[in-house]
């Protein structure tokens, strides 16, 4: 099953730059670690903000809710899901 996700990240300033630096690497580590084994396959920055695009080719909403809340940065985003079908007109 494929899902557009929509990520906006929001980490409260008064969080501690050493606990924010960590919480990044663990995310960037997890993210990638998704992306190797195909479930998280494209990630899009949003020019001008904290955001992104993804798509995620997981076997069900749970997998993929999982997976999200599985984020380190989970916590400090506000995340909408967008489940996608094959379009007749694509080749």
């Amino acid at each position: 099953m494929l899902f557009l996700v929509r990520m906006d990240v929001r980490i409260p300033h008064d969080l501690p730059l050493e606990q924010v630096n960590d919480i990044k690497a663990r995310e960037k580590a997890y993210s990638q670690d998704l992306q190797r084994d195909g479930r998280w396959q494209s990630i899009w920055r949003v020019v001008g903000e904290y955001a992104n695009y993804s798509v995620f080719d997981v076997a069900s909403n749970d997998e993929l809710h999982e997976l999200l809340q599985g984020l380190p940065l989970f916590p400090y985003m506000d995340i909408q899901v967008t489940p996608l079908a094959r379009h007749p007109s694509a080749i």
